[in-house]
């Protein structure tokens, strides 16, 4: 593993973590041994093993790796135990020794607390629908408390317990959704039993809370975003119903591999398509055959519902969307953002930077001339690397 950069080989070790979680959930529930927790297989113990500290503490993360391949070699050896007779005592003897000598890391590095719903995922996804609805219901529950800005200054928050956590900052991106979902519905305890925060359950459907989340994520990117002048955590865009003139309606989701463009209409300026990208504009109410939006020539899409515009007024925070640009890389992410009236792209509008380390011997890559251009090599080049609550994304 020396040769290999240390995010390749950290972010295989959390995603086998992950994936060998989830097969054992879904093997436990196709028996019939777990129980179903709103609407979801529910995580049936109090831990589960998490990736989030082993990027703080990569020496552990080394010692859970090497233990992976001693216990991947103890299972070989038994495997050979079984088939060979003659030295099955010698065999297994070793097998044994493999388990006891493997460099265990510490037991509160790798295992967290988990809740029932740790492992389930939103049935609609990270949609500006969604985003819209986690709106309302967030002035209507959680204002009062988290502030308008969810930066934790409500007007009651100094009365409550605990003064409330600051859900612009990466505390919320720390957490995996299921555990957040929990929160939301059930509360929060301190150490010692007492509620620090109640549980909306009774007030609020399944469907209600993952919106609410939704909501929460998009307003901690915009949060973020003018606090840094960065997304310091990565935010993919909103999904919503996107049509091209001629064809039927797609989400925008679809496009999962691709470049994406998406313009705020109204700029004032017209854009031709892009070869490198596909380009989605963006208008409350637009018509599709609308000439000026979306044509047979030009092969652009439109998105009109207004929601998705007050969803990426939210994370490009911006009260004045019109002729911004986004730009979405071929892994989903919101990685650049052009503001209106801006002709040329240049490396400040990357928004969303990774720091993965360069590879051993790589030479760096030729930049094309104009800022557009370097910036999308540049995004190819440094793809994201990102571990929400213990789980590669």
């Amino acid at each position: 593993m020396g040769s290999v950069p240390e995010a390749d080989w950290l972010n295989l070790l959390i995603g086998l973590l992950q994936g060998a979680q989830l097969q054992l959930l879904r093997v436990l529930d196709a028996l019939g041994l777990v129980v179903q927790a709103h609407g979801q297989p529910a995580w049936p113990w109090d831990h589960r093993l998490s990736g989030e500290n082993l990027l703080i503490d990569l020496g552990q993360a080394r010692r859970l790796g090497l233990t992976v391949v001693v216990l991947a070699v103890a299972f070989v050896v038994l495997l050979l135990a079984l088939l060979w007779r003659r030295r099955r005592l010698w065999l297994v003897a070793l097998t044994t020794l493999l388990v006891v000598l493997a460099p265990w890391p510490e037991a509160n590095v790798v295992l967290v607390p988990a809740y029932p719903t740790s492992f389930q995922q939103s049935p609609t996804g990270f949609t500006a629908a969604s985003i819209d609805r986690g709106r309302v219901l967030y002035a209507a529950q959680c204002v009062a408390c988290h502030g308008t800005d969810g930066k934790g200054q409500g007007p009651l928050a100094a009365a409550q317990p605990v003064w409330p956590p600051n859900l612009a900052g990466p505390l919320l991106w720390r957490r995996a959704d299921g555990d957040v979902l929990w929160h939301v519905l059930n509360g929060v305890r301190d150490r010692r039993g007492a509620v620090t925060m109640p549980g909306f359950g009774p007030a609020l459907r399944d469907e209600d809370a993952w919106a609410l989340i939704d909501f929460m994520k998009a307003q901690g990117a915009g949060e973020s975003l003018r606090a840094a002048g960065l997304w310091t955590q990565p935010i993919a865009p909103p999904d919503m119903a996107v049509q091209c003139k001629g064809k039927p309606r797609r989400m925008l989701s679809s496009w999962r591999g691709q470049r994406l463009r998406i313009v705020a209409a109204g700029g004032g300026q017209p854009l031709l398509e892009d070869p490198r990208m596909v380009t989605v504009f963006l208008k409350p109410n637009a018509q599709a055959g609308d000439a000026q939006f979306g044509d047979a020539q030009t092969g652009d899409c439109v998105a009109d519902a207004p929601t998705a515009w007050s969803a990426f007024s939210l994370i490009a925070a911006t009260d004045r969307l019109a002729g911004t640009q986004l730009i979405v890389d071929r892994d989903g992410w919101l990685r650049a953002r052009g503001e209106p009236g801006k002709n040329e792209w240049s490396d400040d509008d990357l928004l969303c930077r990774t720091d993965a380390p360069a590879r051993a011997g790589s030479k760096p890559l030729p930049l094309p001339p104009d800022g557009l251009g370097a910036l999308i090599a540049r995004m190819d080049a440094e793809p994201v690397r990102f571990v929400k609550g213990g789980f590669v994304h």
